[in-house]
């Protein structure tokens, strides 16, 4: 009785997510926690409840949201940012709005924020693989497949039981009802992970532009319709990246967008000052290409030549792209979720040719002779070969290019 009450208010406290008008009348409230020593062995997260200081923050919480006539709905460490994030219920927007302007001026507030919501991007479409010849990697795949990265794939379910996939997922969480270990298959998240790293040389199906790089299948978002389009939240988002943080993903790939977020930035922030590279997809209706492709140090990616940005952008595939499907199958894909997808996997293959790059470096690789100069107002086209030889390890692939004789950079 008391394992069915558990899952019971579990799906509870996660579920009410699932609902935009839920997230208009919520906020997150951070409270300071004190440090943790930051390692895998940690199990900071696991061992959340037992946490120094947690019973007395939730009293804090429960106080502060009596005081504003809010309630409690859930709550989560942020041990990358010195933090515990709380998730507040108002009676409605109105509310909610007054409520955060209350607590930022509460001295026992580190900071406060509305809920938001994001999408993911891009629409299921149809054939080919045009990164392999693009991007040449047959013979790319000689000397790096991916092999010793680990790729995190905030999104939506990825089905790591599709014969593609299988044996490619090394987690699978769910952070949208709660932090099961466990695989939710979807329809979105199952098709960027096939871009990155579906399996090769399985007589089957197509091969991953990094086949021998790991998934981390972190589900943050949940599929609002049978189309496969997909919803994301702060909160939902938030925990996902601390998780990538703590496995030190070399690589995030975020193929969604929405609204600046602060607590996002923070945490995208931390993620690459340790070194991941953070790839995101470039929202085609939002002016400034959206958030977070729109933040400094992320890698930002596009899909059309054509239009002007404020930031550096990346070029990639984005029409007609194979790749893995929820049923089980193929399909093809297209939009800019799915170029950034394919990015992703590009910087899997340097960070394995090259273990030193990172970071900064790893853009530069990408941009090439760009890089020296202003931001470019349209995207960059990705030669992927040149990236190899400015990343260092060589001459992977089309030998001849006069880009790729340049003398390599560490």
């Amino acid at each position: 009785m008391r394992a069915l009450l558990f899952l019971l208010l579990a799906i509870c406290a996660g579920g009410a997510f699932a609902g935009a008008h839920d997230d208009a009348n919520t906020l997150l409230v951070m409270l300071r926690a004190p440090a943790v020593h930051d390692t895998p062995e940690a199990g900071y997260v696991g061992d959340y409840r037992n946490a120094p200081g947690h019973q007395a923050r939730a009293r804090i919480a429960r106080k502060l949201a009596a005081a504003n006539g809010l309630t409690v709905r859930s709550d989560w460490a942020m041990p990358a940012l010195g933090v515990d994030c709380y998730v507040l219920q108002a009676r409605d927007a109105q509310a909610a709005a007054g409520a955060v302007e209350a607590l930022a001026r509460d001295p026992r507030v580190e900071s406060v924020q509305p809920m938001q919501q994001f999408e993911v991007l891009g629409d299921p479409l149809a054939p080919a693989q045009p990164a392999q010849k693009l991007w040449k990697l047959d013979e790319v795949h000689r000397h790096a497949t991916g092999r010793g990265i680990t790729v995190a794939v905030i999104d939506s379910g990825v089905a790591a039981s599709h014969a593609d996939l299988r044996g490619q997922v090394a987690q699978s969480r769910d952070f949208v009802i709660d932090d099961a270990k466990r695989e939710v298959p979807e329809t979105h998240g199952t098709e960027v992970a096939g871009l990155i790293a579906a399996r090769a040389d399985n007589d089957m199906g197509i091969a991953g532009v990094a086949p021998g790089a790991r998934l981390l299948a972190l589900r943050a978002c949940w599929q609002s319709d049978r189309s496969g389009r997909a919803r994301c939240n702060s909160f939902t988002l938030a925990k996902a990246l601390q998780f990538a943080i703590e496995q030190r993903a070399q690589v995030i790939n975020l193929s969604l967008g929405g609204p600046r977020d602060v607590l996002l930035a923070r945490l995208i922030d931390v993620a690459t000052a340790r070194g991941a590279n953070i790839v995101a997809a470039v929202d085609p209706r939002a002016r400034d290409g959206g958030f977070p492709a729109s933040m400094a140090g992320v890698i930002a990616v596009a899909g059309e030549p054509d239009r002007a940005l404020p930031m550096r952008t990346f070029l990639a595939p984005a029409d007609a792209l194979p790749t893995t499907t929820l049923d089980g199958g193929w399909g093809l894909v297209n939009g800019t979720s799915f170029a950034a997808a394919q990015v992703s996997g590009l910087i899997a293959l340097l960070r394995d040719a090259a273990p030193k790059l990172r970071g900064p470096a790893v853009r530069d690789a990408l941009a090439g002779t760009a890089a020296l100069g202003s931001v470019p107002a349209r995207p960059l086209p990705i030669d992927a070969c040149a990236a190899f030889a400015r990343a260092g390890p060589g001459c992977a692939c089309g030998c001849r290019l006069a880009d790729a004789q340049e003398t390599p950079r560490h």
